[in-house]
């Protein structure tokens, strides 16, 4: 194992703006433990050195780590897609709150991480959640 290579390990908290925050603290700590597993084969005792297959075993841990925390960071891309998606169609239509209070043609739809607003054309605002009413156009009142 080249210890020269990784020695410039502090210099990699330099990374891109792109990532998520969950994929740096991955990295810092994925960057940690290689430079623990740099110190622990300096200090080591030569009469007993440390079990290579244990420090396979320890890399490949963290490399696992990493790829669910790549998967769940490209999953979240997936679910943002999906709402913006989603969002979009329900501009025009007709929607009444899980409520009934608040009802009326969207005009607008804004994302949030934890879900989506819809805002209608006097103003109200409606939670896009389970039990809401959606339909093409208002219905007629009948009287």
């Amino acid at each position: 194992m080249a210890v020269d290579a990784t020695s410039n390990v502090n210099n990699t908290s330099s990374t891109t703006n792109t990532t998520s925050s969950a994929q740096k603290k991955a990295t810092l700590n994925y960057d940690n433990f290689l430079q623990l597993l740099i110190a622990q084969m300096k200090n080591q005792d030569p009469t007993d050195p440390m079990d290579a297959s244990e420090q396979m075993s320890q890399l490949a841990s963290f490399s696992q780590v990493e790829q669910t925390i790549q998967t769940n960071s490209k999953l979240d891309t997936l679910l943002a897609s999906s709402s913006l998606t989603q969002a979009s169609s329900y501009v025009g239509k007709y929607m009444e709150s899980a409520d009934g209070t608040v009802k009326g043609v969207i005009d607008s739809v804004k994302v949030y991480s934890d879900g989506i607003i819809a805002t209608t054309t006097n103003g109200g605002k409606i939670l896009v959640q389970a039990g809401i009413t959606i339909a093409d156009e208002a219905p007629s009142s009948s009287s």
